[in-house]
């Protein structure tokens, strides 16, 4: 029954992120493209607060990082360098009955040919034998499409902050530790791309390299596992649906000292938002022995040379996004009926304030649209004098709006709007020419 709810509450997400606005098929209306996805106009707010909150905290408030935007297409040695080449594949099998390729160490997904059962409780016989598929996508850089001329479309961001190691060093005089953040787009061809955008071919991540002494690896490695999992507390995810799991020796790569993932309770299952590394010197080690450049770090105190460790924090946009948005969904019953609402972190929330006039008469429209413009200059806000003020409210919850102004006969009077809060649904009066510093202090926006 569990179970059976969960889909049904992923069902529930999936059709209220393309209603409202959050989440579209890609190219839909040419059929789609398995794996990929367009956020439309709440949806691209709901990922730009992510980011700019990711972005003011692990790199504006801190001293200690500079950020870097580097190339999707980068020279295909970096690839052989890091191991995409050869080493970044998925075993692959296809079902005999039903045509579907799958992962051959994930055939949870149900044969539509076999009573829809899972492909992994079918006999063995009913699937190929296992081979090697590379995710990377191959594309060809200038006029020839010949082997010379071969590229890549990055995997992860994370090569390109190493590969600009001397770069960065250089130019911004940082002294260890320090990190180095990014945000962009990755792409891999995912085998089985699945769950709504949770695994798919096109994503967006936000990525630090953060560099140390050797003898401190471990210690910043600690930090950051409990930095970043303290950042999702502090902006909406419950910490019965989050965890911290630290990996096994069995599941390290070769090169690691530690790893640990934090993961979310979705409907679909316990997964990874975000995976913390210490990756030891492995990176820029072979970076340095495949480019010839030399890549130490001198340091002019203690006069020593040597290749930094690096402690990597890496997080995906579109997972963390999906996790927002499934904490936030909420179904209530309201004098009888069903209300949903978003019920979003105010960092998160796409739209901070929706200005509502109660009718399209009697001034209020104007007046309305005059305190849009002002709350807009500071705040993302929404106007909206279409239908009954219920129906209004309604769409507003749907887009996790937190406050709602009405503009109604009293506003007139006595210059004063009604303000609708979002969770408790409660209603109060306050002067409209108080409404930026009314949101200022119940947003908390600057105390995050």
């Amino acid at each position: 029954m569990a179970k059976e709810q969960n889909n049904d509450l992923m069902e529930k997400l999936v059709s209220m992120c393309k209603r409202r606005g959050f989440i579209f098929p890609g190219s839909e209306i040419y059929g789609g493209l398995n794996g990929v996805w367009d956020y439309g106009p709440l949806g691209v707010e709901l990922k730009r607060n992510i980011k700019d909150a990711w972005w003011s905290d692990m790199v504006t408030a801190r001293i200690d990082m500079v950020g870097l935007d580097s190339a999707i297409i980068m020279n295909p040695r970096t690839w052989v360098a890091s191991g995409h080449e050869s080493g970044f594949t998925d075993p692959m099998v296809d079902c005999k009955d039903c045509g579907m390729r799958l992962r051959a160490d994930d055939l949870s997904a149900p044969c539509p040919k076999n009573r829809n059962k899972p492909h992994g409780e079918l006999p063995k016989d009913k699937l190929t034998e296992s081979r090697q598929f590379n995710m990377m996508f191959k594309t060809y850089v200038g006029a020839l499409e010949e082997s010379s001329a071969q590229a890549y479309l990055r995997p992860e961001t994370a090569q390109g902050i190493f590969v600009n190691f001397n770069n960065v060093l250089a130019t911004s005089r940082m002294k260890l530790p320090f990190g180095i953040a990014q945000i962009g787009k990755s792409f891999r061809n995912e085998i089985n791309p699945r769950n709504f955008t949770f695994r798919s071919r096109e994503f967006e991540q936000m990525e630090i390299e953060f560099f140390v002494h050797p003898s401190e690896g471990m210690k910043w490695y600690e930090y950051w596992r409990q930095r970043r999992y303290q950042w999702y507390l502090d902006h909406g995810l419950s910490k019965g649906r989050l965890h911290l799991r630290e990996h096994g020796k069995e599941e390290l790569a070769h090169y690691a000292a530690g790893c640990s993932d934090i993961e979310y309770d979705f409907p679909f299952g316990c997964s990874e938002l975000e995976g913390i590394a210490n990756r030891t010197d492995f990176d820029l080690k072979r970076h340095m022995e495949f480019s010839g450049k030399d890549m130490m770090y001198f340091d002019d105190q203690t006069r020593e040379k040597f290749i930094p460790h690096v402690v990597e924090p890496s997080a995906g946009v579109d997972r963390g996004a999906l996790a927002f948005l499934c904490e936030a969904y909420h179904e209530e019953e309201v004098k009888g009926e069903t209300r949903v609402v978003m019920k979003f972190h105010p960092r998160m929330a796409p739209i901070k304030a929706a200005i509502l006039p109660l009718v399209n008469k009697d001034g209020m429209p104007e007046k309305a649209q005059a305190i849009f413009d002002r709350v807009r200059k500071r705040y993302n806000a929404f106007f909206d004098d279409k239908g009954a003020i219920g129906r209004r409210y309604r769409r507003q919850d749907e887009a996790g709006t937190p406050f709602c102004f009405t503009i109604d006969g009293q506003t007139q009077q006595d210059n004063t709007v009604t303000v609708r809060d979002r969770d408790a649904m409660t209603q109060e009066r306050i002067n409209a020419d108080q409404i930026t510093e009314y949101l200022h202090d119940k947003l908390h926006l600057e105390d995050c």
